[in-house]
C-alpha cells in the first residue's frame, strides 16, 4: 500500500505510541522530497508533546503548520481552529493530521466528517509494542476498534514505531516489526512504514523489513534536552 497516493493522512494511535513524533518527521521527510505539506495539530487531548512544540523547525522547512489561535497554544483546552476544515478542503500536496490519542482524541475526526465531503482522510495507526495497551495483537485491535468507532473511519494500515527512546536497539526494531507483521496477518491491513531512530539508520540491515523506513529525529523532548535538527 502506497500511503502517499492519498492527499490527506490522519496519524492515529494510543497514548504514548509516538504518533506526534511520527507526524512531525513524516512531514519533514515529505517536504524534503519536494512535496507541499500542511501539518494540522488536532491533538485536543494531551497538553504536552504536541505538534505545536516543533512548529518553528517545521515552518523553517516550508511546512504550513495549522494550529489553534496564538493565545490558546499552551492552553489545556479543546480549541479547534476554523482553518482545519479549510486545510482539508484544499487540493494539492499532502495534508497530515496529528490526531489526539486513542478513541477520545479520534472523536475530532468524527466531528469534522462534513469538512472532507468525498475526500476522507486515510487513517494509519502507529503501533509501539512496548506500550501496555499494544504489546499484543489483541491489544492493538482493541485500540483500533476504539479509534475507528470514534473517527467513523477505518484504519487502513500500520506504522511500526518500536522504541525505548534513546535506549532503542536493533533488536527492539526487530521485535516491533514482528508484532506488527502478526497484526498484518490478523487484519489483512498492511504495514506501511517502520520508524528508525536516526542514530541507527546506517546499521539497519536491508532485509529487516519490506516497506519504507521513516528516520526519526526526536523533536518532542523534555525541557532539559534539545530537539534534533530536522
Amino acid at each position: 500500500m502506497d500511503i502517499f497516493r492519498h492527499d490527506i493522512l490522519a496519524i492515529v494511535g494510543n497514548y504514548g505510541s509516538g504518533k506526534t513524533e511520527v507526524a512531525v518527521n513524516l512531514a519533514a521527510v515529505r517536504r524534503q522530497a519536494g512535496v507541499a505539506v500542511r501539518l494540522v495539530d488536532l491533538d485536543l487531548v494531551n497538553p504536552y508533546f504536541r505538534t505545536r512544540e516543533a512548529r518553528h523547525q517545521l515552518t523553517r522547512l516550508g511546512i504550513e503548520v495549522v494550529l489553534p489561535p496564538e493565545e490558546f497554544l499552551n492552553a489545556d483546552l479543546p480549541v479547534l481552529s476554523p482553518m482545519v476544515a479549510g486545510a482539508m478542503r484544499r487540493e494539492g500536496g499532502l495534508t497530515l493530521l496529528d490526531v489526539g490519542g486513542d478513541g477520545v482524541g479520534a472523536r475530532v475526526l468524527g466531528a469534522l466528517a462534513a469538512a472532507w465531503h468525498d475526500r476522507p482522510p486515510c487513517l494509519v495507526q502507529v503501533i509501539n509494542p512496548f506500550r501496555p495497551e499494544t504489546e499484543s495483537v489483541a491489544g492493538c485491535r482493541r485500540v483500533q476498534a476504539r479509534i475507528e468507532e470514534a473517527a467513523r473511519l477505518p484504519v487502513a494500515g500500520w506504522i511500526a514505531n518500536a522504541h525505548f527512546m534513546d535506549q532503542t536497539t536493533l533488536e527492539d526494531l526487530r521485535e516491533g516489526v514482528a508484532l506488527v507483521n502478526a497484526l498484518v496477518e490478523a487484519t489483512r491491513r498492511p504495514l506501511v512504514l517502520v520508524t528508525v531512530p536516526e542514530r541507527l539508520r546506517a546499521a539497519v540491515p536491508a532485509d529487516l523489513f519490506n516497506c519504507p523506513a521513516l528516520p526519526i529525529r526526536r523533536q518532542l523532548v523534555p525541557p532539559w534536552l534539545s530537539a534534533e535538527t530536522l
